[in-house]
């Protein structure tokens, strides 16, 4: 039986991160997948590491940074201490549907392929709350593929399904939000083909918590172009 790793990242997310929890460890996969879930806390101050502390689930790894290192580090250190065949990184807020898992395993059993990237663009949808984050994910997206002979609608997707000793074999460095941009390309450089799932999204405002600013978009651009560049 295949298994699938679900790392979930976490960071300074005290309101979302039990209730996300349990829709993780309820969502079902499938059939014939079985499934581990490996959390990794970015040293949160916010109270969120005390609530990991005292959960008492025996389906649930929790893996503590001592530092904050960023969430590519966090990814990272899951798929570098998960047992799956496959990994699929899962945030730790609402935006993401964890039911909708079920639909990355199932394209893995259809095609066999290495990877399945959720897309929150697929059929033309504009589900953003900010108009610059929409256009930011469409140029970014329009550039990896013509740097790199994709065919993805949506590169800045966080909910990424990775075999594991593919993901191993990347030999990844991003330590922040460039590993979104890090990964597609290096998977399309060493000719790992990559599927796409749609899936909901419900995107969060600054004020709400969202994390991601236009600076990021900048930071990776330069990853895109530096591993176009780089043999």
């Amino acid at each position: 039986m295949p298994k699938l790793s679900i790392v979930m990242c976490v960071y300074n997310e005290k309101a979302s991160v039990r209730p996300v929890l349990e829709k993780v460890r309820a969502a079902a996969l499938s059939k014939g997948w079985l499934k581990e879930i490996v959390v990794v806390d970015n040293c949160s101050t916010d109270g969120t590491r005390e609530i990991l502390q005292n959960l008492n689930y025996p389906d649930v790894r929790v893996i503590y940074h001592p530092r904050n290192l960023g969430k590519g580090a966090s990814v990272r250190t899951g798929f570098r201490e998960a047992t799956g065949d496959y990994g699929v990184i899962q945030d730790a807020d609402f935006e993401y549907d964890p039911a909708e898992l079920a639909l990355f395993t199932a394209r893995v059993d259809a095609t066999g392929v290495a990877a399945v990237f959720g897309s929150r663009t697929a059929g033309g949808r504009h589900i953003y709350k900010y108009a610059q984050n929409y256009w930011g994910v469409r140029l970014l997206t329009a550039l990896t593929n013509r740097l790199f002979g994709g065919r993805l609608s949506d590169v800045a997707v966080a909910t990424k399904m990775v075999k594991r000793e593919v993901f191993q074999s990347l030999q990844l460095k991003g330590t922040a939000f460039d590993l979104d941009f890090e990964l597609p390309c290096k998977l399309l450089k060493h000719k790992h083909p990559i599927a796409e799932v749609p899936v909901s999204y419900q995107p969060r405002t600054i004020a709400e918590g969202k994390k991601i600013r236009w600076t990021d978009g900048l930071h990776a651009l330069a990853i895109i172009l530096r591993e176009r560049l780089t043999p």
